[in-house]
């Protein structure tokens, strides 16, 4: 993805931290049947590899797995917090005119090789880590273990899992960086704003988090 510098993410821990908030990804490939895409929910293991292990499962029905029996390799990308920013947010704009709308947003691309996994004991380990994982926020966590074992079984076998290796990794943050620091205050306070129709109290909150690390005052 096109990343000027001012924008790009380079720490590794923030960027496992989008997947985690964020583990819906964009699973893309282009192979014999073309390209393909698939919205994917996955699991990180960070301490895998030297830039973490993405792993998820497809329905069986989908034909997007067929592309990495033999291997392969894949794109996903996951997208984070996002909104609209008006020029009517900046001070520079009264002054100049000279603004135009934009918009915010954080997001990781992943490269990486991919591995099909159809044996029940790595897709049962999959299944339980994907539920405890989100479940665990639950007061009452459901767990598979509730369900019936036929029930479950029969599940699993319309599905496949996929395990990538993650190979690159890049994140972008583009939360209003390339502004003058009037500019970006008001764009903090226009995205905090609850009276503003694209108030984003999140995404005002990463800008203002990008600002205090930049040490402009």
């Amino acid at each position: 993805m096109y990343n000027p510098a001012s924008f790009r993410e380079p720490d590794l821990g923030r960027m496992h931290d989008l997947i985690r908030q964020h583990p819906l990804g964009l699973l893309i490939s282009s192979g014999p049947s073309g390209l393909l895409a698939s919205p994917v929910p996955f699991l990180l293991d960070a301490g895998a590899g030297e830039s973490g292990i993405l792993r998820a499962h497809l329905a069986r029905a989908n034909p997007h797995w067929k592309e990495f029996v033999e291997g392969g390799d894949c794109l996903v990308v996951f997208q984070g917090e996002q909104g609209y920013v008006t020029p009517g947010w900046y001070p520079s704009k009264a002054e100049t005119h000279r603004a135009v709308p934009t918009w915010n947003y954080a997001a990781v691309q992943v490269r990486g090789r991919v591995t099909v996994h159809d044996d029940a004991e790595w897709l049962r380990a999959q299944l339980d880590a994907l539920t405890a994982g989100h479940e665990g926020k639950r007061a009452q966590p459901w767990a598979l273990s509730e369900a019936p074992e036929d029930f479950i079984a029969s599940q699993m076998k319309a599905i496949v899992g996929l395990e990538i290796l993650i190979t690159q990794i890049e994140g972008k943050w583009k939360m209003s960086q390339n502004r003058p620091l009037p500019d970006r205050s008001g764009v903090i306070a226009g995205l905090t704003d609850p009276a503003d129709p694209h108030t984003h109290p999140a995404l005002g909150e990463i800008v203002a988090q990008r600002l205090r690390e930049s040490g402009e005052k």
